[in-house]
């Protein structure tokens, strides 16, 4: 099963173009951590960012909660991925018809597929949200999650729907390269799906609307998940940023380590 093999040996196989030089970089920095930096500044984002920068493979926005966006700030994140060598994922949750996604994620004020290189979508239009991601993103080399499973109490995402949007995803590799989602969603030893599982915290096991935490063990070596994503835990506390993503990080990168050695 690929889920158990190094992210060196997935990233030499892999087909998709994004979930390969994902894979490449977890490797090559040794981290499988992603920060969540839901902040509405963009003095805030590009703080985190900076600060977060050399210990994540991921950081993930919410761009549309920035309230003083502009374009330098596009910039800016773009030129600190390259400086501490991390990829940009926009959480941007797209959930309408075909034709209205692409004018959303290639056009507007936030021109997403220029400078993300990756973002997600629920599969509740149907199979046509895809074609319309994939007719602006591929072309770009960039690659799309899809929502199969959320850590929400009370998610309406699991069962049928879950079963459907795995579905989708094996009939669009080319572009879906994995799942947001609760544990690993490979099944034969010909797919290799990245899953990326947000509700992770290690000193807290909820918060007051209805978040679930679980640990890095348990999503990465127990449920055979790939990329743990941290909010909170890790920019909380604006003096403990640094020593907190250096925590989840090597918790991260020690459950992989784990789950490897088991399955060799």
């Amino acid at each position: 099963m690929n889920t158990n093999k190094t992210y060196a040996e997935r990233a030499a196989r892999h087909p998709n173009a994004c979930a390969k030089e994902l894979f490449e970089l977890m490797e090559r920095k040794k981290t499988n951590l992603s920060v969540a930096a839901d902040v509405t500044t963009k003095k805030e984002l590009l703080a985190v960012a900076d600060a977060v920068g050399p210990f994540v493979c991921i950081l993930k926005t919410h761009i549309d909660i920035v309230e003083d966006f502009d374009q330098d700030l596009v910039d800016q994140l773009v030129a600190l991925s390259k400086k501490h060598d991390f990829l940009l994922f926009e959480d941007r949750k797209f959930a309408d018809i075909g034709n209205t996604v692409k004018h959303q994620y290639g056009k507007g004020v936030y021109k997403i597929a220029s400078w993300s290189h990756i973002t997600n979508a629920h599969t509740v239009p149907g199979e046509g949200i895809i074609s319309g991601l994939r007719e602006v993103g591929l072309p770009l080399g960039r690659g799309l999650l899809l929502l199969a499973e959320m850590s929400s109490k009370g998610a309406l995402t699991q069962g049928a729907y879950t079963t459907e949007s795995v579905a989708m995803a094996r009939r669009n590799q080319d572009f879906v390269f994995g799942f947001i989602a609760q544990h690993k969603m490979n099944e034969t030893d010909d797919e290799d799906f990245i899953v990326m599982t947000p509700g992770v915290g290690m000193d807290v096991t909820g918060d007051t609307l209805g978040q679930q935490y679980r640990t890095p063990h348990q999503v990465i070596a127990e449920s055979g998940c790939d990329v743990i994503i941290v909010g909170r835990g890790i920019y909380g506390k604006p003096d403990q940023v640094e020593a907190q993503a250096t925590r989840y990080r090597e918790a991260g990168w020690n459950a992989y380590l784990e789950r490897v050695r088991q399955h060799q």
